[in-house]
């Protein structure tokens, strides 16, 4: 009896251990991971990426550093729905703004992907936008009020360009028409870099885009930034006024990116990636370089992020139904 007593126990241990085995093979992580980020290589997204991709390497989540692997278009839905398709190992993730989950679900009847198909990871970095304006507008043009005081006299001219179509940016412009009552003409760009491309060159009035991203050209004096949307001014334009500063109490938005991993990928993986990458977020090399472009890094549990997902989610359906876009519009 004692001899059969210790043999289930034997083997009631071995099961416990065979059954733990896959979470240990998890526990030690992945040799490298790919970031699929949906704008192009420059933008300020683009930074979280590399920046938190690098200091990966050597953690118990991954051996060497992440590469990044950027697919702009669609207002960044390539890059999600290519993680979509992936491996739910651990090996593939991707950097997506909060608005892919939040927003296009309102406006994409055919979104070909759902956000259930993705585990949130962690946020990386939090985000003001900001409208700027270069030299098709004249210096005199020098806050909001101005610009849509102009818009409204040159309808012509009067035009704003975002990231794509669908994007935060291009509400919040299509936001700040209908408040104001001045028509403003949306011209969807793959990405930050073009647009802001052709607003330095003066090709068009004005853009909305992640406020980090002006950040090298207003120093240049190349553009002039006017509003920004958080909720207080932000740190890297002191003398800028917010949106609600200037009348527009409901243009208030602190986007994040984040990181998000195919739903199918075990808790334990998940768990080895948000203590990686918050952990990164900490380091002051990668602060530093966020800051360069604008952005403020804040890493996150997985609750908490699925929390503010969600939230955005809510706010921003009667929003959308106001604004009047769809993909078909």
């Amino acid at each position: 009896m004692q001899h059969r007593r210790h043999f289930l126990h034997t083997a009631a241990s071995a099961a416990a251990l065979a059954a733990l085995a896959p979470l240990r093979a998890f526990a030690q992580g992945v040799d490298q991971v790919k970031i699929y980020y949906g704008f192009p290589a420059g933008s300020s997204g683009d930074s979280v990426a590399r920046r938190v991709g690098e200091k990966l390497a050597g953690t118990p989540y991954c051996k060497t550093a992440a590469v990044v692997d950027n697919k702009p278009g669609a207002g960044g839905r390539i890059a999600l729905e290519t993680l979509k398709a992936a491996a739910a190992d651990g090996s593939v993730l991707a950097l997506a703004p909060v608005s892919a989950m939040s927003v296009y679900p309102h406006i994409y009847a055919k979104l070909s992907y759902d956000p259930k198909d993705f585990a949130p990871v962690s946020i990386g970095a939090v985000m003001h936008h900001g409208l700027a304006v270069g030299p098709a507008v004249p210096p005199t043009v020098k806050s909001l009020k101005d610009f849509l005081a102009w818009a409204k006299a040159n309808p012509d001219q009067a035009s704003y360009g975002s990231p794509g179509a669908g994007s935060m940016p291009h509400l919040l412009g299509a936001l700040l028409g209908i408040r104001s009552k001045v028509e403003l003409k949306h011209v969807p760009y793959r990405g930050t870099v073009p647009g802001i491309t052709d607003l330095v060159g003066g090709q068009i009035a004005s853009t909305m885009n992640p406020s980090g991203d002006y950040l090298a050209y207003v120093k240049a004096g190349k553009l002039r930034v006017l509003a920004t949307s958080g909720p207080i001014r932000s740190p890297y334009y002191p003398d800028v006024p917010t949106f609600a500063e200037q009348g527009f109490p409901d243009l208030v938005v602190e986007e994040w990116f984040g990181f998000y991993a195919p739903a199918k990928t075990p808790a334990a993986t998940l768990a080895l990636a948000n203590t990686a990458i918050t952990a990164a977020l900490k380091d002051k090399v990668v602060l530093d370089s966020l800051a360069l472009v604008g952005l403020i890094a804040r890493g996150s549990t997985q609750e908490d992020m699925a929390k503010s997902q969600k939230a955005e989610f809510e706010r921003w359906g009667p929003l959308v139904k106001q604004i009047g876009f769809s993909a078909e519009s």
